[in-house]
């Protein structure tokens, strides 16, 4: 009797045994799954951390290709000035101004088609402050020009040019088409009067119409400029400065003097003036 009482409380012990055991392990078990879950849910944020991190990459390197083909294949960026936070828009006019035909590909050509619906981007952008023009053209197609230069003096938005090398022939009214102009020491102007191109009839109508092209552009180039109609009609009829031509050539302070450009400088003053011409506008429409 006293050994099956004994059999049966070690009975008991070990089922309690094996319980406590048992309890033992499923509590592990619970430990590891929890352990496990929260690796996964650790592997789960690093990858999405890395995901998020390869497309933000991904964005700013396409933004980056975006901006150098603008600048290869169209003369044209975004200035971004970290300390006054303002966006300028950089535009470059150079070589020929090409009209409704196409140059020759080995001209470089500034293209009407690419230039006007890009001013008419810049002045519906919320995000564009103004507009830093730099110009180094030969001249060119007269109409195209003239298109060129009135979508520029129509802008609202503060606008400032800077001639580099040259503004020939129809480069003077877009000189002159920004709210301010610039122009370097060693640049030059050229101003003579309209020519053109292939069959011409000898009639009294024909020079009637050139006198009127001429009357187009010196009137825009007046009303832009500091120089009166008849000053500036003289420098494209002058016939004492050109051995092969009829007109003028003037030099950077010369320029100035005449009334044509408003101030000899360059990049450094153009920058600077175009973003006191915003700081002037936002403080205006605050």
């Amino acid at each position: 009797m006293q050994r099956y009482v004994l059999l049966e409380n070690d009975l008991k012990d070990k089922r309690q045994d094996n319980f406590q055991n048992n309890n033992l392990a499923n509590n592990n078990n619970t430990n590891s799954v929890d352990d496990r879950a929260r690796d996964d849910n650790g592997r789960g944020d690093k990858e999405v951390n890395t995901q998020e991190q390869q497309e933000n990459e991904k964005v700013i390197k396409e933004n980056e290709d975006l901006k150098d083909k603008k600048i290869s294949e169209f003369g044209q960026t975004v200035l971004e000035n970290g300390r006054t936070e303002h966006k300028i828009h950089l535009l470059s006019i150079i070589g020929e101004i090409e009209g409704h035909e196409c140059l020759p590909q080995h001209n470089k050509t500034t293209k009407y088609e690419h230039v006007l619906p890009q001013l008419a981007a810049i002045e519906d952008s919320t995000e564009i402050d103004g507009l830093l023009i730099l110009i180094n053209t030969v001249g060119g197609d007269v109409e195209a020009g003239l298109a060129i230069a009135e979508m520029i003096g129509s802008l609202s938005k503060p606008t400032v040019s800077l001639v580099l090398g040259g503004s020939h022939s129809i480069g003077v009214p877009l000189a002159v088409s920004a709210n301010y102009s610039y122009i370097v020491p060693s640049a030059t102007m050229i101003i003579h009067p309209v020519r053109m191109n292939g069959t011409v009839i000898g009639v009294t109508q024909t020079f009637e119409y050139f006198e009127k092209i001429q009357d187009r552009i010196i009137n825009f180039v007046v009303n832009h400029s500091k120089i009166d109609y008849n000053s500036f009609r003289d420098l494209m009829l002058d016939t004492h400065q050109l051995a092969k031509d009829v007109g003028s050539i003037l030099v950077g302070e010369e320029t100035v003097k005449r009334g044509i450009i408003d101030e000899v400088g360059g990049i450094k003053e153009a920058l600077n003036k175009i973003n006191e011409m915003i700081d002037a506008k936002e403080g205006e429409n605050n």
